[in-house]
């Protein structure tokens, strides 16, 4: 009976267990393929801006909405933003640190304090640091070198986007960085957490201090426009109110001067994304990186432009040189691109840039360049690394709990003078109790079916029309497998249907789902009843774009789009992704939305309107 009884607990365990292990699968699944969605939406956005750029190119186009009289752009040798700093005023009721330059070690440690009681630093002092640190930069190649010949090991860092108590442990277990006790960071420091600001400031001042012992590669994020969508951008802008636009300015010519990659002791290749079949080396290492910023930055030059040089911008954009294009190709590349299990060389649709390399290609490229391993980031993992390609590739993610709380584990990797990895994790924790299995799980599916919820809902025109083609006697019930394939053929998202469709939509107890019952406590906020729903709903859809569209336009950032861009803008916009609204909705939605009557839309009032919410909350 003892025996029996234990069995039955046993199984009982691990049938629980199972259970919990698939539901934390598909809730990062849900994450990961939102995530890549999202992405696929900014390569549709670039597009875009495309498209507008060759509209400006004729006589009779809106370029008129995309001029800039007087905005100041980074100098090319900084003199601008250097005399600017200097006559920033640092008041003596400021209590953050007070930099001096050179920078010694107790700047760091004074920065590291201030930051862990969440303290600023003063606009002056990081107007000073960005135009050191962009002096530094611009000496480096664009592949910078690392060797473990005289020392113990190197630490190789991946994505912190944003996260800086997972930067402040691990330089609590592994030791700040010393010419002892070097780094290489690997790209995507900023956006989607609340702290890039500090991260940048940290990894800059140890740059300054030891400029032959800490690499600072560069990643996907370190880009204008995907701040702009994924927050770094508005981060800078709370944070420092009067000074942001000359730190987001200056903060954008850095990034494009950061190193591609570093190569350590001849063997190992660490960059951000991947590789491909047409990767080189020796090319990437002789462009002039800091004219590549990755492609949608270029938009900046375009929004900043005077009437007279839109023409000419236009037509340098479509006349681009077949060396340009490569060049631009291999930093997409590298920035952008994945490993897969099998050979070949296959573009990223999952993204929507870059491509998914195989084994075959590894080992092409360590063949031509004598290479051991390499190690890349870019990629969510829920252990923090993985290891692929027989062991040539390895990923590391440093950024834990990433999605939500409890969602992943963090790491970095040790390389010794062997080249012998080890990884350590880590989990950075909110709570003083640490929260069970069960609990942990159940929260990362709560979010995970919110964030989905709210893309089903912003598609609900699309979803309607392909259940309706499974019900053709309007029972408003169809079969699961049909429910599936319709969610799928919409969203486009690959993930388990059938599984999630108890989550997601009721089932009557002919075994039949309720497709309506999908949006039932959803809908979505908007200023006015009389609005065209597919307009709502299409205004929901892209809030994300249209914020990055109208920022661009916004020019001198106060927040405020008149009526009549609003309106051009958009036109252009519907044309370019074929969506139909009519004219008479669109005036309607335009005077709905300027509450004052005063001729210009509060724009952060305008997206906090569209957006989905959920009735039970």
């Amino acid at each position: 009976t003892v025996i029996r009884a234990a069995i039955l607990i046993q199984n009982w365990y691990r049938l629980t267990v199972a259970r919990l292990e698939m539901r934390r699968r598909y809730s990062l699944s849900i994450f990961k393929s939102i995530e890549y969605a999202d992405e696929q939406d900014q390569l549709q956005l670039s597009k875009f801006f495309t498209f507008m750029l060759d509209q400006c190119a004729h006589p009779d186009s809106v370029s008129h909405i995309f001029t800039s009289p007087g905005v100041s752009q980074v100098v090319d040798e900084g003199l601008y933003l250097k005399e600017f700093e200097e006559n920033v005023d640092v008041p003596d009721s400021y209590k953050g640190p007070r930099l001096s330059f050179p920078l010694k070690v107790e700047d760091a440690s004074a920065l590291l304090h201030a930051f862990r009681n969440e303290q600023l630093l003063h606009a002056r002092y990081v107007l000073q640091l960005l135009y050191e640190t962009r002096k530094v930069l611009r000496k480096m190649p664009n592949i910078t070198h690392l060797s473990t010949s005289y020392y113990k090991d190197i630490t190789v860092c991946g994505d912190l986007h944003g996260n800086l108590d997972d930067l402040l442990l691990i330089f609590y277990k592994n030791g700040l960085p010393s010419e002892q006790n070097r780094y290489v960071f690997n790209g995507d420091f900023v956006d989607r957490g609340e702290n890039s600001m500090e991260i940048l400031i940290i990894l800059f001042t140890f740059l300054l201090i030891y400029p032959n012992d800490l690499r600072l590669n560069r990643g996907n994020h370190e880009d204008y426009i995907m701040n702009l969508r994924y927050g770094f951008t508005k981060e800078v802008s709370k944070k420092y109110k009067d000074h942001w636009k000359q730190i987001v300015n200056l903060l954008q010519d850095i990034f494009s001067w950061l190193p591609l990659a570093t190569i350590i002791d001849s063997k190992v290749l660490v960059l951000h994304g991947g590789i491909s079949d047409t990767t080189d080396l020796d090319f990437l290492n002789a462009l002039e990186r800091n004219k590549l910023s990755c492609f949608l930055s270029a938009l900046q030059d375009f929004a900043m432009a005077s009437t007279s040089d839109i023409h000419s911008l236009s037509v340098l954009t479509y006349n681009q040189s077949s060396l340009t294009s490569v060049c631009y190709l291999q930093t997409l590349d590298i920035l952008w691109s994945d490993p897969r299990s099998q050979n070949g060389c296959i573009p990223n649709k999952c993204r929507g840039g870059g491509c998914y390399f195989g084994p075959d290609v590894t080992g092409k490229l360590f063949e031509r360049y004598n290479l051991k391993m390499l190690i890349r980031s870019h990629e969510f993992k829920p252990e923090g690394y993985e290891i692929c390609h027989g062991g040539k590739v390895i990923t590391i993610f440093s950024a834990s709990n990433y999605y939500e709380e409890g969602s992943n584990r963090g790491a970095y990797i040790k390389l010794n003078p062997e080249l012998i990895p080890r990884f350590v994790q880590y989990r950075v924790s909110k709570y003083t109790r640490r929260k069970n299995l069960r609990e942990r799980v159940g929260t990362i599916e709560s979010s995970a079916l919110k964030s989905l919820r709210e893309k089903i809902y912003a598609h609900k025109a699309e979803l309607t029309s392909a259940f309706a083609q499974y019900d053709p006697r309007n029972t408003g019930r169809i079969p699961v497998n049909d429910w599936a394939a319709a969610m799928e053929s919409v969203l486009q998202l690959e993930l388990p249907w059938r599984i999630l469709q108890p989550q997601l939509a009721q089932m009557n107890p002919d075994g039949e789902v309720d497709f309506m019952s999908c949006f039932y406590d959803l809908k979505i906020g908007q200023p006015t009843k009389e609005i065209q729903p597919a307009l709502m709903e299409t205004l929901c859809r892209y809030r994300k774009d249209l914020e990055i569209i109208f920022n661009v336009i916004d020019k001198d950032h106060s927040g405020l789009i008149s009526l009549e861009e609003f309106r051009q803008t958009w036109n252009l916009f519907a044309s370019h992704l074929g969506i139909d609204v009519d004219d008479e909705s669109l005036d309607k939605l335009i005077f709905s939305i300027d509450c004052n009557k005063d001729g210009h839309i509060d724009f952060s009032e305008f997206l906090e309107a569209f957006h989905v919410v959920h009735r039970l909350e």
